[in-house]
């Protein structure tokens, strides 16, 4: 499903920009607020030994600042566009301790630490406009790599996720052709697992959503 809507995206982007009135191209500064909740599992049966699971839950914010760049075929009222997100941004490490039972008689506690980071984050988005106001949807897309240091020595695998995006904003457009402009957008990802090379540990990104503040500098053509 993540694949087909992506390339319905490009194909409209790329037959939008050969029958374009108008190409947009631009730099964007990025002001966003994110907030997720992730679960994590311990199984307390693998290997040789037999536990209780334990389960804990963590909610938090990031905040970032970034810069992306864009281009727009517009075409009257209507307009697609592709936005991509060239750095990475990365969350705190996160850290939580579980008592890991080692045999069937003895356990210790050990310290499972993750850091995430999101790579090529790329908004394929479709709108329409009035003048100056406009709307847009679209569909967000993010490589998530995960850095972790587990207590019983396993590790995670990275993974994707796609997620929807709604916007709104105003733009004023120069005689010379450049146009400045402001929007806010709200971004939700779906939910997405990843689980321990040993297979005794999960963790679950139950939510991902946030705002985004936009301020862009473009040249029409």
């Amino acid at each position: 499903m993540k694949k087909t809507l992506i390339g319905l995206f490009m194909a409209m982007f790329w037959f939008g920009a050969a029958s374009a009135e108008v190409v947009n191209i631009g730099v964007s500064s990025n002001a966003a607020l994110y907030a997720a909740t992730a679960t994590e599992l311990d199984t307390g049966t693998h290997g040789t030994t037999t536990d209780a699971n334990e389960s804990t839950q963590r909610s938090d914010f990031m905040g970032a600042v970034y810069a992306s760049v864009f281009v727009e075929a517009m075409m009257g009222p209507l307009f697609i566009g592709l936005d991509y997100v060239p750095s990475t941004l990365e969350t705190e490490e996160t850290s939580s301790e579980v008592d890991d039972k080692t045999t069937s008689a003895t356990s210790s506690n050990v310290t499972n630490k993750v850091r995430v980071e999101f790579e090529d984050i790329t908004t394929l988005y479709a709108g329409l406009r009035w003048d100056n106001v406009f709307v847009k949807v679209g569909s967000v897309s993010v490589e998530l790599i995960t850095h972790e240091s587990l207590g019983t020595g396993s590790t995670y695998g990275d993974t994707s996720l796609q997620g929807a995006l709604i916007g709104a904003g105003v733009d004023h457009v120069m005689d010379n052709g450049f146009f400045v402009r402001a929007e806010a957008n709200y971004t939700e990802f779906d939910a997405v697992s990843l689980t321990s090379s040993s297979g005794s540990q999960k963790i679950t990104m139950d939510s991902l959503d946030g705002l985004v503040g936009k301020i862009s500098i473009g040249k029409s053509f």
